[in-house]
């Protein structure tokens, strides 16, 4: 029988492969990744994964989940911040994005952007976490989008959820042409389009 604090552990040590692969696979991606560079950097015995994921597609499945997981769960507490209005919520929210994303920290990068392309082709399973957990992020984003055109319905006659997913596709098309630049330009240009498009007063970014 396994006692609560054997399986507190074996979470924890799942949790521990987890982060720590996170930030080897944004900075590598996933195909290029071994196992073994993982679990050791992780300091989780070798032959131990199989005990936490049936294969390396499960593993990957499992890392994207998690990362939506966080996503989503910061991102509902910062698009319904009940002392900011809906607009200024929306600016914090890509305000971040642009730093983060034009950042030369690891960490902080979009997984989405780091594993679409590639991983897409190879797994569906990965293909569909990664839908599903897109999906979401657009859902919190049609619903805050909302709140902006119930205050000023002249902003646009367009549904939430068309606006929404046009932000979503234009920010994460810029991420990666940020990635292709090495610049900040395409997230300045997305930060302009959001701020036309949505009548935010968002301060102009200065380039580096």
């Amino acid at each position: 029988m396994v006692t609560s604090l054997q399986l507190e552990k074996s979470n924890d040590t799942r949790q521990q492969i987890i982060d720590v692969a996170k930030t080897i696979i944004l900075g590598k991606g996933f195909s290029a990744v071994g196992l073994n560079e993982i679990l050791t950097a992780a300091a989780v015995p070798k032959g131990s994964f199989y005990h936490y994921f049936t294969s390396k597609e499960a593993f990957g499945n499992a890392l994207l989940s998690d990362y939506f997981d966080d996503y989503t769960t910061k991102l509902t507490k910062d698009l319904q911040q009940p002392s900011l209005l809906p607009a200024e919520r929306l600016r914090a929210y890509f305000a971040n994005w642009l730093e983060t994303q034009s950042s030369d920290t690891t960490q902080d990068k979009c997984l989405v952007v780091k594993l679409s392309a590639e991983v897409t082709d190879l797994s569906e399973s990965m293909r569909s976490t990664l839908q599903l957990g897109t999906q979401k992020i657009v859902r919190l984003l049609q619903e805050c989008v909302q709140e902006v055109l119930d205050l000023n319905a002249t902003i646009s006659d367009e549904s939430a959820e068309t606006i929404a997913l046009e932000l979503y596709y234009m920010w994460l098309g810029a991420t990666l042409m940020t990635k292709v630049q090495h610049t900040r330009d395409a997230l300045e240009c997305a930060m302009r389009a959001t701020e036309k498009r949505l009548n935010l007063q968002i301060t102009p970014m200065v380039s580096h």
